[in-house]
């Protein structure tokens, strides 16, 4: 199982966009499971912290930072695949 953590914002207009491509793969890869946190919200903050994310939205994936800002979906996809 691939976690895929995408950290967004509420006044983040790239953010849904990153969502998206999440979205998307997930329909193409089997095995990919999803959380969609907003970084700005106290209680996601600390963890937003802990992986050191000061800009949104931000694709951590099995616990490391892959993508700051919006990947394409081939670039999702490579980074799933390797």
């Amino acid at each position: 199982m691939t976690k895929i953590e995408v950290f967004t914002s509420p006044t983040c207009p790239h953010c849904p966009g990153a969502v998206k491509v999440v979205e998307e793969a997930k329909k193409q890869i089997e095995g990919i499971e999803i959380e969609v946190l907003d970084a700005s919200n106290e209680e996601n903050r600390e963890k937003a912290m802990e992986y050191q994310i000061y800009a949104v939205p931000t694709i951590v994936i099995d616990g490391n930072v892959e993508f700051v800002g919006a990947p394409t979906l081939q670039e999702l996809l490579t980074k799933l695949q390797n």
